[in-house]
């Protein structure tokens, strides 16, 4: 009988997806998701192979189980962070700084590698992970434009823009000193872009 870890068999289960989990992100950035496999992971995670074929049927179903993890961690950061700012622009510009931190400290394989190494059906289900956060940021933007801290806009149009310029590597692809400094100028570039009004354009 496999060993268990931890004081009951949930929470085993959850040491051993924590394992696995940590091996596949690293892999992910070392390695590319086409050359990861559950023995791979199942090795670096020190789980037995077979061991890791009852919590996953496949690498993409472990995908898709570490992406709604890494998703719903992230969902609840944003949402305390977005509670705690004053006003929508303030709500804004903290939503900017959020997304880019996270593309500075997390590297899953570009959404064209996913899009061919994957399944239709998988792909959609890792995309739509995604569609929370495009909603707080409509939420965001319908705020100030309805309180007059934003101008009139169609969200249909800006916030594809917005999630455009918020996943450009370029942006903290910079030393780590430098980060802190690039974020702050991504930050007033996209509320210029959106028209907000601040203290600092007085508009």
């Amino acid at each position: 009988m496999p060993k268990i870890i931890g004081g009951s068999l949930n929470e085993h289960r959850a040491r051993v997806r924590a394992r696995v989990f940590d091996a596949l992100r690293r892999q992910l950035y070392e390695r590319g998701f086409e050359a990861v496999t559950l023995a791979s992971v199942a090795a670096e995670a020190d789980v037995g192979r077979t061991a890791i074929y009852n919590h996953f049927p496949d690498k993409e179903h472990l995908l898709v189980a570490f992406v709604e993890q890494e998703a719903a961690h992230y969902v609840d950061r944003l949402n305390e962070a977005l509670a705690a700012a004053g006003d929508p622009v303030e709500r804004l510009a903290t939503f900017v700084r959020l997304q880019l931190h996270a593309l500075a400290g997390y590297h899953l394989p570009p959404g064209g590698t996913l899009a061919s190494a994957l399944a239709p059906s998988t792909y959609r289900r890792v995309a739509a992970h995604a569609d929370p956060i495009t909603e707080r940021l409509r939420e965001i933007l319908a705020e100030g434009m309805r309180t007059g801290r934003l101008p009139e806009q169609d969200p249909d149009i800006v916030v594809p823009m917005i999630s455009g310029a918020l996943a450009a590597r370029q942006v903290v692809d910079v030393p780590p000193e430098r980060l802190g400094q690039a974020i702050d100028s991504a930050v007033r570039f996209v509320l210029c872009a959106v028209g907000a009004k601040t203290a600092d354009t007085g508009r």
